[in-house]
């Protein structure tokens, strides 16, 4: 029901935290994982894991959506 909601929110979260440089950290990815974790903190991925744990895909795009870097935690 919330996924919507929740993509925006993932979305908006890495767009005001990522910076024109594209650099990511494990700390920027943390808080990327929190936008996630507002909506549903029953997700077993939400309550048994370690934070910082989650799987994790970012991927930082231009202007015309042509994808610039990707990052993967796994």
């Amino acid at each position: 029901n919330n996924y919507a909601p929740m993509s925006m929110s993932i979305k908006r979260a890495a767009e005001g935290l990522i910076n024109g440089s594209g650099e990511v950290s494990e700390g920027l990815l943390n808080k990327v994982e929190m936008a996630f974790r507002l909506y549903d903190p029953c997700l077993s991925c939400a309550t048994h894991s370690i934070p910082g744990q989650m799987d994790l895909e970012v991927r930082t795009r231009d202007n015309s959506g042509r994808i610039l870097k990707r990052i993967t935690r796994k």
